[in-house]
C-alpha cells in the first residue's frame, strides 16, 4: 500500500491540497474520506469539487439526502454517510448503482468507513486526525496505482 502524509495548518492549506487532487482525478475514482465530526471531510469535499470545475455554491453535505450529484469536467457522486445505521440502509440507498456509474465519473464518500469493505480496493483512502483547531494530518492511502500521480505531488510538500 502506497500513502503519504499530509499536514494542513490551516483550512485553505486543506482546500489547496483538494483543489490540486480535484484537478488531477480520473474517471472511475473513489475517494473514501475517513475522520471524526468536523476533521474536514466535507471542506476538502468542496475543494476536490472545485478542481473538477464544480461550482462551489452547489456543493454541500448530503447528510440528510445521502448523495449529492454535481456536474463538472466529471460527474461527481458525493456521499454523506454520517446517518447511515447500517449496511442495509446502504444497499437501500443503491451504492451499488452508484459505483457502478463512477466508471463515467468521481465518487467521494464521508464516512466511508461504513461501507469500506463494499468499495473497491482501488481507491483513495483519506484518512484525518485532528491536531488543534486549525491543524490536520491527512494520510492518503491507496493499494492500486490510480492514484500514484497525486501521492508523488502531495508528498513532495
Amino acid at each position: 500500500m502506497d500513502s503519504c502524509v499530509f499536514l494542513s495548518n490551516s483550512p485553505a492549506a486543506t482546500s489547496a491540497m483538494g483543489k490540486r487532487m480535484g484537478e488531477q482525478l480520473e474517471p472511475g475514482s473513489i475517494i473514501a474520506l475517513v475522520g471524526e465530526l468536523g476533521c474536514g471531510k466535507t471542506l476538502l469535499t468542496r475543494a476536490i469539487c472545485a478542481g473538477l470545475g464544480v461550482p462551489l455554491r452547489q456543493v454541500h453535505s448530503p447528510t440528510f439526502v445521502l448523495v449529492n450529484e454535481y456536474r463538472g469536467r466529471l460527474p461527481v457522486f458525493h456521499m454523506d454517510l454520517y446517518r447511515l445505521n447500517n449496511i442495509d440502509d446502504g444497499f437501500e440507498l443503491g451504492i451499488m448503482d452508484y459505483l457502478s456509474r463512477t466508471e463515467y465519473g468521481v465518487m467521494i464518500v464521508e464516512w466511508a468507513e461504513k461501507i469500506i469493505f463494499l468499495l473497491p480496493d482501488d481507491l483513495l483512502r483519506v484518512d484525518f486526525d485532528i491536531l488543534s483547531a486549525q491543524k490536520r494530518r491527512i494520510t492518503l492511502s491507496t493499494s492500486g496505482n490510480k492514484f500514484n500521480n497525486i501521492l508523488k505531488e502531495l508528498g513532495r510538500e
